[in-house]
């Protein structure tokens, strides 16, 4: 589909900002992954000896700054909040933008995020309470809970909690909204904030996602799915998106957020430009919840309505930022679908996964690869796919595998497909 991009206006990235297991800024992170390090570890959140997964990417030794608190209960906010305070307090900064907004109503903010302050030991003392006298009694498990819950704790586990809290901060003032569309969620986020800018909603767009599930919930319910790599023994090696031994994917965590603004108005002040988002598909697979349609036709129309969306041509893409997860099945079916969009070209378009490195962020997993598509273009180089040892017949393109790249890269793409069949591809440019 081509829309028609008469009189509308053109959105740029103007701040960036990122807390993630490879680093809490966004120098360390792309330091990181240009050298081709891993943030996979055992898992410390929790005991998790007695699960089957003992592995995943863990934000380490980082605690919001206690003036970056917001008033009222801090010590209530989830730990998907904390990580959308520290990447929006970088982004803003890195900016300079609020300084420069005189209606607030013009500044909106929409995130990705996911749930937060997921309580197991609560839950478990509250169970415990139910089953005491051997079957399940709900009044006592309510009476438990109704002794041990907060509810500001409660309220604070909402997703859209991160949203309003930042709007708190930065009087933001316009529109205020949150997806959870899976793991395509921050995508999604910024390519609608860039719709709510260009046609007019918005002048400036806080956007980005917040996740954490590295807690006994998320990961139970992600080895129930069989989604999550076992591979305990070698945890940095555990994910390793289009390798044949790949056998499912490291959960992490973290957020990442970005400015988006009128590029007349970011012309305007002199604001330092990061790129532009120049195309924006979003498709739904409508087929099975959690498998992807073997013809691969959900990601293939995204990927063809956001190169359309930015009026290139499938030839013009230089580099593809893969949802490449480390599971049989998307690897494969993504790597389909490159050869669809690009035919012939196929194996001349690098392509690679930075999940191999910091692991699946999941609803903020979008927005981190599309910062890292913007650095691929500021400094010319491919971040890489590691852990890439033993090639696959199905997966067969050119991954940058195992060692960082020089390239020119003046248009991007940027992959995110969710659980739920929701695909997302936003599609960048360097020149604006």
């Amino acid at each position: 589909m081509q829309r028609d991009h008469k009189d509308r206006r053109r959105v740029v990235v103007t701040g960036i900002g990122m807390v993630n297991p490879m680093g809490h800024d966004v120098d360390s992170v792309w330091a990181g992954l240009q050298a081709g390090k891993s943030g996979v570890a055992y898992t410390t959140l929790f005991d998790a000896s007695g699960f089957p997964t003992k592995i995943s990417a863990e934000v380490k030794d980082w605690e919001l700054a206690e003036e970056d608190l917001p008033l009222g209960r801090p010590q209530t906010l989830g730990r998907h909040t904390k990580f959308a305070i520290g990447a929006a307090r970088q982004a803003m900064a890195d900016s300079g933008i609020l300084e420069t907004i005189t209606d607030p109503t013009r500044f909106g903010v929409y995130l990705g995020s996911g749930e937060g302050n997921q309580d197991f030991n609560t839950f478990s003392q509250m169970m415990t309470a139910a089953i005491a006298g051997g079957e399940f009694d709900a009044s006592k498990f309510i009476a438990r809970g109704l002794e041990l819950l907060d509810p500001a704790s409660e309220l604070e586990q909402e997703p859209n909690m991160p949203a309003a809290h930042l709007a708190t901060l930065f009087n933001a003032q316009g529109p205020n909204m949150n997806c959870l569309t899976a793991c395509a969620a921050s995508s999604q986020a910024v390519g609608e904030a860039t719709e709510m800018i260009r046609r007019g909603d918005a002048d400036v767009m806080l956007a980005g996602g917040t996740h954490s599930m590295i807690h006994p919930f998320g990961v139970t319910g992600f080895n129930l799915l069989t989604a999550l790599s076992e591979s305990n023994d070698e945890p940095t090696k555990a994910s390793r998106p289009f390798d044949r031994l790949r056998n499912g994917f490291v959960l992490g965590e973290g957020a990442a957020m970005v400015i988006l603004e009128d590029l007349d108005r970011a012309k305007a002040r002199g604001a330092t430009i990061y790129g532009e988002i120049a195309g924006y598909g979003t498709t739904a697979d409508a087929y099975r919840i959690t498998d992807i349609p073997p013809d691969g036709h959900g990601g293939i129309a995204a990927m063809r309505m956001a190169i359309a969306d930015a009026g290139l041509k499938p030839a013009d893409i230089c580099y593809v930022n893969a949802h490449g997860t480390s599971t049989t099945v998307n690897d494969k079916v993504e790597s389909l679908a490159c050869h669809e969009v690009f035919g012939d070209d196929a194996a001349k378009v690098p392509v690679s996964s930075t999940k191999s490195m910091m692991g699946h962020l999941i609803a903020a997993a979008g927005v981190t690869e599309m910062i890292v598509c913007l650095l691929a273009m500021r400094d010319s180089v491919l971040p890489p796919t590691i852990n890439y040892e033993n090639p696959d017949p199905a997966c067969d393109l050119d991954y940058v595998p195992n060692e960082a790249r020089p390239a020119d890269v003046k248009y991007a793409l940027n992959n995110s497909f969710g659980f739920g069949g929701q695909n997302v591809t936003l599609c960048l440019s360097r020149d604006v």
